[in-house]
């Protein structure tokens, strides 16, 4: 049984001002250093080296160290903002309001906008009342506890935790820090409109044999026998509590009436929502696979719904990758692997396929996916954690990584060494050998430790995020959906943004705690790059057309996706084309091309 969800009283008590100051001060320092890195705030540098903003309302002075990659680390405790030359206490979302045409808000994305910074305000002071594990206990934390002890969400969007259409009780129940396992709906589907997908070494019957077993699946059967139906014509499909209640009730009710889809129940198994959000583990059989299932709330950039057309081809993408990255020995010697998403069901409502022009969220509303576990990859000694957990720093300031070195017995150059072989020398390999980039962002990817050290990373969230850039030939069938068409200057912004802006750049600094300093942290990097490419002359032309030294390269700014458009930030058919450039960054790896004098 799911526990108790607290009353609409208790369930704003951390709302209270010494925390929501906490938090107010927080997400603004997050959002000056972001919005800065991004050029949309310019900060003016004071006599007494503390920084100042200007906006139509108040102004904001603050303490910073900058880093390599324009990354500024703004002190929350620093922040002074003064309206009418008088202190008043730092607001987000007056911020947001005094500053919004600066940020390029628009009045259309203004109020979602400021929705989402609200929700991302209300997690945080949640998550400043809770109690909480340390960063020492974080590190030694068994896998599930580490995705629900992550408090920040994505490093760089600043409204990353919106969660638009959740409830007081929705938030409780299923956010990921609230650690709430909850059981999935299952619905039948007729096979007139929904389609099941799968790897070409699983069939349907062992899919649902191994997720549902023998004893449920004859009480699905024996439910439709009853209404006059036949088992025969219906697939199962497993759906989010949520969207079932808010959404499929009543939107896909005509389908409900017309029995096209069928209630059965809920799940014998309890699952824990990740920090996707979207996607669920099975805690109570952990070896079972991820759920991956649409769910029509408004999070970061996307109405988090999924596609029945991508759901189509994604097994045979995943096939694909999986048979390409296990085949090739220099990834195999890394340890680097995908967890495949084996198997997806998609449902296609007549009515609004039949009414909407293109693929939006109404579209989206009822599909799922079931992904490989993790458990079934570790060997003797060996656990997991999200990469996530990196980046991570606990209600008393102090960061994980360091615990995880300290741990590890070795020094934080080594460690370095470690982690960069197990995660970007694979993906430098993808890029340099087969054109072929992912997301590898700390939530999509899962480190296997050993002694407290990456030996291996299990990359993710394939069909929807792996990406072919300029093919030589080209992909035949499902696979063209992953072409991805990409000037020649544009390309390395798979490592240089993806990688070093979108990663490493949060990464070093919390390093530098742990003892290594800036230059070792980007020296160690550009090694990593170096030795792949020695081990690897063969592909010489490669890496002067395709130059990870280059002095600089464009800027590329998430946030100004979202302000832009925080409903849909890119079309995922094109992610290139609608990226938001502005500026260029200096390469931290630049000073130490092979050759170059130190």
């Amino acid at each position: 049984m799911n526990a108790p969800i607290a009353s609409s009283a208790t369930a704003v008590a951390h709302l209270r001002p010494e925390r929501w100051q906490r938090a107010n001060r927080h997400l603004l320092a997050k959002a000056i250093g972001e919005f800065s890195h991004e050029l949309l705030l310019t900060p003016q540098r004071q006599p007494d080296g503390r920084y100042v903003i200007e906006t139509t309302g108040p102004r904001y002075l603050f303490a910073a160290e900058r880093s390599a990659l324009d990354h500024w680390q703004v002190d929350p405790d620093s922040l002074v903002c003064l309206a009418d030359g008088q202190e008043v206490a730092p607001d987000m979302l007056a911020f947001i309001v005094a500053a919004h045409e600066q940020l390029g808000l628009s009045q259309s994305v203004l109020p979602d906008y400021l929705d989402e910074i609200s929700s991302t305000l209300f997690g945080c002071a949640w998550k400043l009342h809770q109690p909480y594990l340390s960063a020492e206990a974080l590190a030694l934390a068994d896998y599930q506890a580490l995705e629900s002890g992550m408090t920040e969400g994505h490093p760089a969007f600043v409204a990353n935790n919106g969660r638009i259409g959740f409830s007081l009780s929705d938030y409780r129940r299923y956010a990921p820090e609230c650690g709430q396992p909850f059981a999935l709906v299952w619905l039948a589907v007729n096979k007139q409109v929904a389609e099941l997908s799968l790897v070409e070494n699983l069939s349907a019957s062992q899919l649902y044999a191994e997720e549902l077993g023998g004893e449920t699946l004859a009480r699905f059967a024996a439910l439709l026998r009853d209404r006059g139906l036949s088992p025969d014509d219906f697939w199962y499909l497993p759906a989010h509590p949520w969207q079932w209640q808010q959404r499929l009730a009543v939107c896909f009710a005509a389908e409900i009436a017309a029995q096209r889809l069928v209630y059965l129940g809920e799940s014998e198994d309890r699952y824990a929502a990740q920090q996707s959000i979207r996607t669920m583990f099975n805690v109570s059989q952990p070896e079972k696979r991820y759920v991956k299932t649409a769910l029509s709330i408004l999070n970061m950039g996307f109405m988090r719904g999924l596609s029945p057309y991508y759901m189509a081809g994604t097994p045979a993408i995943n096939q694909w990758v999986a048979a390409l990255v296990r085949a090739d020995e220099t990834l195999r010697d890394c340890g680097f692997d995908v967890l495949c998403e084996v198997a997806a069901i998609g449902y296609r409502q007549p009515y609004y396929e039949a009414a909407l022009q293109g693929n939006g969220p109404h579209k989206k509303q009822l599909a799922a996916l079931w992904r490989e576990s993790p458990m079934s990859r570790l060997r003797p000694g060996e656990r997991l954690m999200t990469m996530a957990a990196l980046l991570h720093v606990d209600g008393d300031g102090h960061a994980l990584l360091p615990a995880l070195i300290r741990a590890s017995g070795l020094t934080a150059g080594q460690w370095l060494q470690h982690y960069l072989r197990a995660y970007l020398r694979p993906l430098l390999h993808c890029f340099y050998c087969y054109d072929l980039v992912f997301m590898p962002h700390g939530e999509n990817l899962i480190l296997i430790l050993d002694g407290h050290v990456p030996v291996r990373v299990l990359m993710k969230d394939i069909g929807e995020e792996v990406g072919v850039l300029n093919p030589a030939q080209p992909l035949p069938g499902f696979l063209e959906r992953i072409c991805a068409p990409c000037p020649d200057e544009l390309r390395t912004l798979s490592i240089l943004t993806d990688v070093f802006d979108g990663f490493l750049r949060f990464l070093g600094p919390i390093l530098q705690r742990a003892g290594l300093a800036e230059a070792e942290f980007w020296r160690s990097v550009a090694q990593c790059v170096t030795d792949y490419q020695q081990d690897h002359p063969e592909r010489a032309d490669k890496y002067v057309r395709f130059d990870l030294f280059a002095p600089d390269f464009i800027r590329s700014c998430l946030n100004r996706l979202q302000l832009a458009n925080n409903r849909q930030m890119v079309n995922l058919a094109d992610p290139v084309q609608g990226l938001q450039f502005h500026g260029r960054l200096n390469n931290p790896i630049a000073a130490y091309r092979p050759g170059a004098a130190s």
